[in-house]
C-alpha cells in the first residue's frame, strides 16, 4: 500500500504547531476568558441550529410537523370531522362533511381542508367550487379497492361507450363537476389509488364496467394541482375533462411500470388553457396523452384539446410513451408545446397515434429542447392505431397532421430515433427537424424511418434523415429537394 508522505508530513507538523503554542495562548487570562466566551456562544448556536422546526428530548431530535398554511378564510381539519387516519376506518362521510361545509362558504371565498399525518382510507367523494384540499406530510388519501363503493356514472359523451366496456364506468375516487375554483395541494402528501386489486381483476376479465381514474375534473375550470403525489391508480390517473384554465405542478405520479394497465399519468381531455410543469411520472402506461375524443363521438362532441403547455418534466414508460397525443383525438388537438422533456428508459418518447375513423386534426405541435436516455424510439407517429368504440364510425373520416416542429433533440442509447408512418389515406405534412443529435444502440441503414411525410430538415442532424424531407441549410436556403414524399422506409422488426 502506497502512502502519500507528504501529506503526513504536513499533518503531523500542523499538530505539533498547535500543541507548542496553545500553552502560550492560554497564559493570558483576558486571551483565555475570549476563548471560553466564543466556545460557550458557539455551542449554544449549533444548539439552536439542532432544534430549529423541532424539539431537543435527550439529545435527539423530533422534527416538527409543517405548519399547514391557512389558504382559504376557513379552515378545517378532517377530524373535526370524526376521520379517523388509521388506514382501517373508512372516512367517506368525514370527507362529505367536511366538503359539505365548505360549500356554504363559496360567497366569503371558500374553505379549506387539511389531511393531517395518517392513512385516510375512503371511498370516492365529491369536491365542491372554492375548495382546498391539503395533504399534510405523511398523510396519505387510501381508495377502498372493493368495487361496489365506487359510482357507476354514464359514459364520457365524447366517447360514447366506456373506454373498456359498453355502458356505465366506474367514477373516480376524487371527483369534481361543473366546478370552479380548485386547489388540490399540500406538502407532498398522497393521493393512492391502491389500484392492485383493480389491475388483477382487469386482466382476469372480472369486471364489467370501465375502471375509474383517480383524480377527474369535468366541465370545470381554474383549477390548481401542486405539491403532491399520485399514485397507483386503477386506470388513469388524473383526467380533466372539457376543463379550462389548468395549472398542475411540482407533482409526483407514480405507477409499476409493468402490469399496472393503462395507468396513464395526466390525460387532458377536451381542455384548454392548461400548464403542466416541473413534474416527475412514471407509470404503466403514457405519462402524459392529450386527447379529444373517440371517432364518430368525438367528432359529435366537437371540443379540441388546445393552449397547452408541456414543460421541465422528467418522465418514463417501459410500454408506452413519455408524451402522446391520441389516439381519441377526434375532436382535434392545437397549439400545443412540449419543452424540456427529459424521456428515459422508455419504449417511445414522444408520439401522436390516430387512425382511420377519427377525424379531428393534430396541427401546431412544437416540440423543444428533448432529451431521450435509454428510449427504444424517440419520435413516434403512427397512423393505423385502429381501436374503435363500436362499428358506427366512419372509416371516411380521416384525420390531418401537420404543422409540427421538433428543434433540440438530443439523447444516447436510441434505437430508433425517428419513425414517421404516415399512409396514403393520412399523410403527414409540414414537419420540421432542427438540431438533432442522438446516439444509438443499433446500426441500420434506414434508421430514420419515414413513409407519407412531407417536411424539411435544417441544418445538419444525426442520424441523417430520410430521403422524404427537404434539406436547408442554417440559413434556410433550400439545399436538396425530395424526390418523393411517399417514399416508405417503415421497419417494424427491430
Amino acid at each position: 500500500m502506497m502512502v502519500d508522505t507528504s501529506t503526513l508530513g504536513r499533518f503531523h507538523y500542523q499538530r505539533l504547531d498547535f500543541k507548542r503554542w496553545v500553552p502560550i495562548l492560554l497564559t493570558s487570562h483576558k486571551t483565555l476568558f475570549t476563548v471560553l466566551w466564543i466556545a460557550a456562544f458557539a455551542s449554544v448556536f449549533v444548539w439552536q441550529r439542532s432544534i430549529v422546526g423541532g424539539f431537543l428530548v435527550f439529545g435527539r431530535v423530533t422534527v416538527a410537523a409543517r405548519p399547514i398554511p391557512k389558504l382559504r378564510p376557513v379552515a378545517f381539519n378532517l377530524t373535526d370531522f370524526g376521520g379517523v387516519g388509521d388506514g382501517v376506518t373508512l372516512n367517506t362521510e368525514a370527507f362529505e362533511r367536511a366538503i359539505s361545509a365548505i360549500s356554504k362558504l363559496g360567497k366569503k371565498g371558500g374553505g379549506q381542508i387539511n389531511v393531517p399525518p395518517g392513512r385516510w382510507l375512503t371511498a370516492p367523494f365529491n369536491l365542491t367550487s372554492h375548495m382546498t384540499l391539503f395533504l399534510a406530510e405523511d398523510a396519505v388519501i387510501l381508495g377502498l379497492d372493493d368495487e361496489k363503493y365506487w359510482p357507476l356514472m354514464p359514459p364520457l359523451p365524447s366517447y360514447g361507450y366506456g373506454r373498456e366496456h359498453p355502458g356505465p364506468r366506474y367514477g373516480s375516487l376524487i371527483h369534481g363537476q361543473n366546478l370552479k375554483d380548485i386547489v388540490i395541494t399540500g406538502h407532498n402528501g398522497t393521493i393512492n389509488g391502491q389500484g392492485q386489486a383493480w389491475w388483477k381483476k382487469y386482466r382476469q376479465k372480472r369486471l364489467n364496467h370501465t375502471r375509474g381514474p383517480l383524480v377527474q375534473f369535468m366541465w370545470s375550470s381554474d383549477i390548481v394541482i401542486s405539491n403532491i403525489t399520485l399514485r397507483d391508480s386503477p386506470f388513469w390517473t388524473l383526467h380533466p375533462y372539457d376543463c379550462k384554465n389548468i395549472t398542475i405542478k411540482h407533482v409526483t405520479i407514480l405507477a409499476p411500470v409493468f402490469k399496472a394497465p393503462n395507468t396513464d399519468g395526466i390525460d387532458p381531455d377536451s381542455c384548454e388553457d392548461m400548464l403542466i410543469e416541473d413534474c416527475y411520472i412514471s407509470t404503466g402506461d403514457d405519462a402524459i396523452a392529450i386527447k379529444s375524443g373517440w371517432d364518430q363521438y368525438g367528432i359529435a362532441y366537437g371540443r379540441p384539446s388546445k393552449n397547452i403547455m408541456i414543460r421541465n418534466l422528467v418522465v418514463r414508460s417501459m410500454v408506452s410513451a413519455g408524451v402522446s397525443i391520441g389516439s381519441e383525438m377526434s375532436g382535434g388537438v392545437f397549439n400545443v408545446t412540449v419543452e424540456n422533456l427529459h424521456v428515459w428508459d422508455s419504449r417511445r418518447a414522444v408520439r401522436i397515434k390516430t387512425a382511420p375513423g377519427r377525424g379531428g386534426y393534430v396541427r401546431q405541435i412544437t416540440y423543444r429542447n428533448l432529451t431521450f436516455e435509454n428510449v427504444r424510439v424517440g419520435i413516434v407517429m403512427k397512423t393505423d392505431y385502429n381501436e374503435h368504440p363500436d362499428d358506427g364510425y366512419d372509416r371516411t373520416a380521416l384525420p390531418i397532421l401537420k404543422d409540427i416542429s421538433f428543434t433540440t433533440v438530443h439523447g444516447r442509447g436510441v434505437r430508433v430515433p425517428v419513425r414517421i408512418h404516415g399512409s396514403e389515406e393520412i399523410p403527414v405534412r409540414n414537419v420540421t427537424f432542427q438540431d438533432m443529435s442522438i446516439g444509438l444502440t443499433y446500426k441500420k441503414k434506414h434508421i430514420f424511418q419515414c413513409a407519407f411525410v412531407q417536411g424539411r430538415v435544417i441544418g445538419a442532424i444525426f442520424p441523417a434523415p430520410c430521403e422524404n424531407l427537404d434539406r436547408y441549410n442554417e440559413q434556410g436556403k433550400l439545399v436538396k429537394h425530395s424526390a418523393s414524399h411517399n417514399v416508405t422506409d417503415i421497419d417494424y422488426d427491430f
